[in-house]
């Protein structure tokens, strides 16, 4: 298969559908002679911050010289992005070769009467079987959905597993309460493995906890570090930290927003754990590699004058963040917002935090099968008595914010990370 094949083997052959469970992906890796058992292994898990935690970790590695292995999903813009090796996309080619491999695979269990592994089974396959093949020193897997049952979960031991921010999200998947979808994000600590935890309310804290006690796993949390900010821009934030086991000053996070700031104590806390495990870890390497992390869509400005910033908040819990650094970064700004979310997310309760923020509203739908329709949205937008405009293609609505934005004022973006890869995309190519 050619690199355009292998996305139409994904996308038409297998499809969208999502199944938990981990046997088939336990099977497709049998059939790839289980490379994952040749990597050395961390695993990030959490409903907000796991990309951000991988990308800040993977930064860091690189800095101190491990050749460094990255997953993450979903992609903004192409499959690609979920393959990375020191910051380095998969080219096309290597993409289509991989995927080639890995469908032989898939062939032979559907040829066997066995269920067909999924999209996202199948990519994760590649992924570990690319990453082993490239002969990585770590391989940093964030999990899609879950943990548990997460086609991730397929390591045994992992060098380290870090559970971040976790809120209520995918209820339909993984539980309408805050303990099931906490014990299903504990699913991916294992026996004697160190874990790392964000800071937590106490329930999801102690939920965690009986799980790593239960399986002699080593926890190690955040809650006593002091953090102190020296300042917050658009430029990035600068501050010092101190907690018992480590202690930075003048710490550079390009990364913006206040919840950044605790992902990468979460992060300077792994870093801590990595090295008592065995890798050498210094602080300048930390330094350099926090102040490098780059996370695309997530509190991004790809334009200025108007100022224009996507941010991927998609569940409520990341709008909630979202209207948090408004107040810091936009305040006294008329902000128009482009917004476009799935219809399975609470997109009422969404809409509630981010609106009164809001100047104008443009409304658009994302592409997705499971997207809201805007004329839908804009009911939710009358209650709020705000100046409104439907522009279902999301190109249209980016224009459209253009036109009724002021050089001075803000154009902010979010609701749904299909609508940011397409935004952003969008943008980079006129810009």
């Amino acid at each position: 298969m050619n690199y355009q094949q292998s996305i139409e083997y994904l996308e038409k052959e297998i499809g969208f559908a999502s199944c938990p469970g981990l046997e088939r992906i336990m099977q497709l890796m049998k059939k790839l002679g289980n490379p994952e058992k040749k990597l050395k292994v961390i695993h990030i898990a959490g409903t907000n911050g796991k990309g951000s935690a991988a990308a800040m970790l993977s930064s860091v590695l690189q800095e101190a010289g491990y050749r460094t292995a990255c997953y993450t999903s979903p992609h903004l813009d192409s499959y690609n992005e979920r393959f990375l090796i020191n910051g380095q996309e998969i080219s096309d080619d290597s993409f289509a070769a991989i995927m080639s491999k890995t469908k032989v695979a898939w062939e032979q269990l559907v040829a066997e009467g066995k269920d067909a592994p999924t999209l996202f089974e199948v990519v994760t396959a590649a992924a570990y079987l690319y990453f082993a093949e490239e002969d990585v020193d770590i391989a940093i897997m964030e999990v899609g959905l879950g943990g548990k049952y997460d086609a991730t979960n397929i390591i045994e031991t992992p060098i380290l597993s870090i559970i971040m921010s976790i809120s209520m999200d995918h209820t339909d998947f993984l539980g309408n309460s805050i303990e099931l979808i906490a014990s299903e994000k504990a699913g991916i600590i294992k026996k004697n493995c160190p874990v790392v935890l964000y800071s937590q309310e106490e329930i999801v804290y102690n939920i965690v906890k009986n799980r790593a006690y239960t399986l002699d796993a080593p926890l190690f949390c955040t809650e006593d570090a002091e953090i102190k900010i020296s300042s917050q821009a658009l430029d990035g934030t600068i501050f010092d930290v101190k907690s018992t086991e480590f202690s930075y000053r003048n710490l550079f996070l390009p990364l913006l927003g206040k919840h950044q700031i605790q992902n990468c104590v979460t992060i300077l806390a792994a870093c801590e754990v990595l090295k008592k495990y065995g890798l050498f870890l210094d602080q300048s390497h930390i330094h350099q590699g926090i102040a490098k992390t780059f996370w695309a869509g997530r509190m991004e400005i790809c334009k200025k004058a108007p100022l224009v910033v996507l941010d991927g908040a998609h569940n409520t819990d990341g709008i909630r963040r979202l209207a948090e650094n408004v107040k810091i970064y936009f305040e006294n700004k008329k902000i128009t917002l482009i917004l476009g979310v799935l219809g399975d997310k609470e997109y009422e309760k969404m809409a509630e935090l981010i609106l009164p923020f809001a100047y104008q509203v443009v409304l658009t739908e994302p592409h997705s099968e499971r997207k809201l329709d805007a004329e839908k949205l804009a009911q939710v937008v009358l209650r709020k008595d705000l100046p409104f405009y439907i522009e279902p293609e999301i190109e249209n609505a980016y224009q459209k914010a253009l036109k009724i934005t002021d050089e001075n004022e803000v154009i902010l973006c979010c609701g749904s990370l299909y609508m940011i890869g397409t935004l952003r995309s969008y943008i980079l190519s006129i810009e």
